[in-house]
């Protein structure tokens, strides 16, 4: 009977157990400023897809997702449905590619800070994470404006 137990335990542990966020992050903003980005690395862990539908924040209006796309020379920003994360694989949101938008802030983000976010996914359900304010221009989690880690 224990072991029965055990495994229905297994079976039915959340997909959300599946599903982790690594070094979430964004650069501080100027005042005035209505978008910021924020990066992280999502895990998955489980033995099936997953997708982050989409992420809310009490410091933004909305929260976005987005790639970088070339056209031709041009960098252009485009908001999508939301990102595959494979099963047993990972995906990286980094400058430069996809990422979150946090668009109409309610105010700046200052280095140092958290800002609270809930992410959404479709199997795992919502998953809250804090990312941690960097510099502005900002390379990576922990990094100066210059790319140097403190």
């Amino acid at each position: 009977m224990r072991l029965l137990s055990v495994l229905l335990f297994a079976i039915a542990l959340p997909a959300a157990a599946q599903v982790s966020v690594e070094n979430p992050w964004a650069r501080a903003t100027p005042p005035g400023a209505q978008v910021a980005g924020g990066y992280m690395t999502i895990v998955n862990r489980g033995n099936a897809p997953d997708k982050l539908l989409g992420a809310s924040s009490p410091t933004a209006g909305r929260v976005e997702t987005h790639v970088h796309i070339m056209r031709g020379e041009v960098a252009e920003m485009r908001e999508v449905p939301g990102y595959d994360i494979p099963a047993g694989g990972r995906f990286e949101l980094k400058p430069g590619g996809a990422h979150l938008m946090f668009v109409e802030l309610k105010r700046p983000f200052k280095e140092g800070e958290t800002v609270p976010v809930k992410l959404r996914f479709q199997r795992a359900g919502e998953i809250e994470v804090r990312f941690a304010v960097g510099a502005m221009g900002a390379a990576g989690p922990g990094m100066t404006g210059h790319g140097m880690k403190r």
